[in-house]
């Protein structure tokens, strides 16, 4: 009993030290949590991308491809060729992050190749739009799944549907902040059970097809509208189940032996989704024409009433674990990016800023939440998902550039893989189609306000990063000293090398 006094007071005096040194504003140092056994295995490196990929997509885009390409045989031909872009872009960032083992994603890379100003766009971007929208797109997507059993025959207020949204962003954020491994054995869980659903959907449809049910395959490409505007805009809507490709990317510095398992994780993860999408949509045809697809509200659960009738309360159940799961993996990601930013000065010092008692980037994640709320209170999700869409393909188009360029400007770096120059070069070409292929086909204001939302980040860059102004400096040193007393969080420890 002494022993175990004697440690309990040891571990109070070390958490004493720790607030005392917080609140005198002395140079306390922690890491970030390196989870060596967490990411151990390439088997939860997949459960991350495949928990990631598979979330609102696929229940809500086989609608948008069909939409645009009219026909069976189209549609599952860009499903197919979405997962090889997606695959593509995905070696390219395999190569980039094992050549610069750094956290935050598309940061470090575009900070290597083109310097402070594109990298700081890119997170100035990815903090205020593309990551919270697929964060609030996600869980507004669990929100209309979860709330439409209590609103049968009709559609539940918007209302209801954005207070449970913004009730899952908080708990996603509560629970990623006070544990890194609790976040990833969530997601582990909400993966294990959103393949629950996928395996479902693919073993009806592969029994169905057994049975006969072939009809609407055949003449699969009559009728078909092929055009460049809408192969563009169905890859822009297939493109988005596929989002989250570069989920591992974010926390390099995370993985133990990124060499092996970030690739491998790539290579196993990527295809095994798009079999999955492909079988998906496969058995969403053997039961629905592409008439009754376009006309249903929600295919999966059309699927689930005619065919798992009367288990179909099974489907709705399972879309909200696969949604849930991909929001937790993008909270678990996202905020990454903005720790790493903060690190580097392009945003709030705090906010890279370390949990003294959980090793966390609680600030980071708390942040990102709370402009993932910001949005969904005027937000719906068919506008965020084209803010989203047309913002983020700018910037996977300029990393993979960065990967080309950096063949040529960086040569002393190490590359454990080296793609062929031929992939980034097709990844950066089909980039720049979809970000000019909406803009033709159909012109709207949001693209134009969006180009200018970030290049707005160029004025803030030269105020607050460039020029340094001294009285941003002064507002911001005793809030966050009041935040390192709230939160308990202190900078991170400078590693030597």
């Amino acid at each position: 009993m002494g022993e175990e006094s004697l440690k309990k007071r040891k571990g109070e005096d070390k958490g004493r030290e720790g607030r005392q040194s917080i609140q005198s504003n002395e140079p306390q140092t922690m890491n970030l949590q390196k989870q060596a056994n967490l990411f151990l295995f390439p088997l939860r490196g997949i459960c991350m991308i495949v928990g990631t990929i598979i979330g609102s997509g696929i229940f809500v885009s086989p609608k948008s491809v069909l939409a645009n390409v009219e026909a069976v045989g189209p549609c599952l031909t860009i499903w197919a060729a979405c997962g090889v872009l997606a695959t593509l872009g995905a070696l390219c960032f395999a190569e980039l992050g094992t050549m610069i083992t750094k956290s935050g994603g598309e940061y470090p890379y575009l900070m290597e190749a083109f310097g402070p100003i594109p990298a700081f766009l890119f997170s100035w971007t990815s903090l205020l739009v593309t990551k919270p929208c697929s964060f609030a797109i996600i869980c507004l997507s669990f929100a209309e799944y979860a709330s439409a059993p209590f609103y049968p025959g009709c559609d539940p207020p918007r209302v209801v549907i954005k207070c449970l949204a913004a009730a899952a962003i908080v708990v996603i954020t509560i629970v990623n902040s006070l544990s890194v491994k609790l976040g990833s054995y969530l997601q582990n869980f909400l993966t294990a059970a959103k393949m629950i659903i996928v395996t479902i959907v693919i073993v009806s449809g592969i029994v169905l097809l057994a049975q006969g049910k072939t009809e609407n395959f055949k003449d699969s490409f009559k009728d078909s509208k092929i055009s460049v505007s809408s192969i563009s805009l169905a890859f822009y809507n297939g493109l988005w189940a596929y989002d989250g490709w570069n989920q591992l990317n974010y926390i390099t510095e995370e993985l133990k032996n990124p060499y092996r398992n970030l690739p491998l994780s790539i290579i196993i993860g990527i295809p095994l989704v798009t079999v999955c999408y492909i079988l998906m949509n496969i058995s969403y045809f053997t039961v629905m024409t592409s008439t009754e697809l376009l006309q249903s509200q929600a295919v999966a659960v059309t699927f689930g009433d005619r065919v798992l009738y009367p288990a179909s309360w099974i489907v709705p159940l399972f879309v909200v674990f696969s949604t849930l799961g991909s929001a937790n993996g993008t909270c678990f990601t996202a905020g990454r990016l903005v720790y790493v930013a903060g690190r580097e000065g392009h945003m709030l010092k705090v906010l890279s800023y370390i949990s003294v008692k959980h090793l966390t980037p609680a600030p980071a994640i708390i942040f990102y939440g709370t402009i993932a709320i910001i949005y969904i209170i005027p937000g719906d999700i068919d506008t965020l998902i084209n803010y989203f869409s047309f913002a983020v393909w700018i910037f996977y188009g300029l990393t993979v550039l960065a990967l080309i360029v950096m063949r040529f400007t960086r040569k002393e770096l190490r590359r454990p893989i080296r793609v062929p120059i031929i992939i980034p070069v097709i990844v950066t070409l089909v980039s720049i189609l979809l970000v000019l292929a909406p803009i033709i086909s159909a012109p709207e204001l949001a693209y134009l306000y969006c180009i200018l939302f970030i290049l707005s980040g160029l004025i803030v860059y030269i105020l607050f990063v460039h020029l340094k102004f001294s009285w941003p400096q002064k507002i911001s040193k005793p809030i966050t000293m009041y935040l390192q007393m709230l939160l308990e969080v202190v900078p991170e420890e400078e590693v030597t090398e």
